[in-house]
């Protein structure tokens, strides 16, 4: 843990009244909003494109048309932040996720995990505007950063945590590498906490960008296990609260179709809040890998400061920062793609 718990309340507490949008403040690394290092030894700066496009804010023309496509689909919001979060577990912040399969390459788009990943148009609407405006200047990476932020950051109509930019897009992408890096929702806390210290994470990155699951929902046979052959006799998971288990039977009956679809946070999944760790805590958690924040002692009482919504928005902004960062592509490495879904040809 960063911090003790009592410090992290109070700290979280005094600190969440300048997290939004202001330009000032602390990004929880120790670092101003105005630029620096996040991580270690990454250098990603706030406003890095301000002096690159003359006129054009690229933060604000991003959010404009994700503002504008979540008023009318707020389903985006969970799409793009998942987005995100799949990028980044593999190969890094560096927008891998966004190509297309070639003839001889089969790419991270494609692999199990991420065949119900969406929100690709987003991206692609976003890109053909900046390059109309700012060509060859803005990579595919931070366009998806800033779009999983503004995306979340709708329902509040202010920036939920700092972006800072000037990542550079990879150019490789392997389908095979996805199921090593990418946590799965039916891994066990040794695994999970395994696959994010991979990351440079830690623990309380691990519980906090957990309550990601707050907003959006899931497929039925992603849950179906724990329901109907948990241990291979007909059961359900112990772990499950049995009314809870019940619920989700008459929404899951068997057998299971992908096309029915059910709240990963039971009754909060439109609005992004701390309800995730409520629910958690009273072991309605959906996946197999929420229940498994409860199986270890120190990641069960992070779960239970989290309730309090002031404590859970600094720490998500504060971890979306250090996820941001992981393994980014910066000045001298990678490239800017004209088009997200393909490498430059050269």
């Amino acid at each position: 843990m960063r911090k003790g718990i009592l410090v992290l309340l109070v700290a979280s507490i005094l600190v969440v009244g300048c997290m939004a949008g202001n330009g000032n403040g602390n990004d929880g690394n120790g670092n101003g909003h105005g630029g620096g290092h996040v991580g270690d030894g990454v250098t990603l700066k706030m406003n890095y494109y301000e002096e690159q496009c003359g006129s054009l804010s690229v933060e604000k023309a991003v959010r404009d048309i994700v503002w504008t496509k979540v008023a009318v689909t707020p389903s985006l919001a969970a799409k793009l932040l998942r987005l995100h979060y799949h990028d980044c577990f593999v190969r890094g912040c560096d927008g891998s996720i966004l190509l297309d399969p070639t003839q001889n390459t089969t790419t991270e788009k494609n692999a199990g995990p991420n065949r119900s990943v969406s929100g690709y148009e987003i991206i692609d609407e976003i890109k053909e505007e900046l390059e109309s405006k700012c060509p060859g200047i803005v990579s595919c990476a931070d366009i998806v950063a800033l779009a999983a932020r503004d995306a979340v950051s709708f329902q509040f109509k202010k920036d939920m945590w700092p972006v800072f930019t000037g990542r550079k897009d990879g150019k490789i992408s392997l389908a095979s590498e996805v199921g090593n890096n990418l946590p799965s929702a039916n891994a066990n806390f040794t695994t999970l906490l395994a696959q994010f210290a991979a990351k440079k994470l830690d623990l309380n990155d691990l519980v906090t960008l957990s309550g990601a699951h707050t907003i959006g929902i899931s497929h039925c046979p992603l849950v179906a296990r724990r329901l109907y052959n948990f241990t291979g006799i007909g059961d359900a998971d112990p772990s499950l609260d049995m009314t809870y288990a019940q619920t989700l039977r008459k929404i899951c009956p068997n057998p299971q179709t992908f096309t029915t679809l059910v709240e990963m946070d039971p009754n909060s999944s439109g609005s992004f809040d701390s309800n995730y760790y409520r629910a958690l805590n009273q072991h309605k958690g959906f996946f197999v890998s929420d229940a498994a924040l409860l199986t270890n002692q120190q990641s069960a009482t992070i779960s239970k400061v989290l309730e309090n919504p002031l404590v859970f928005f600094v720490e998500f902004a504060r971890s979306m920062v250090r996820m941001g960062a992981v393994d980014v592509l910066t000045d001298g490495q990678g490239e800017i793609r004209k088009i997200c879904r393909v490498v430059n040809s050269h």
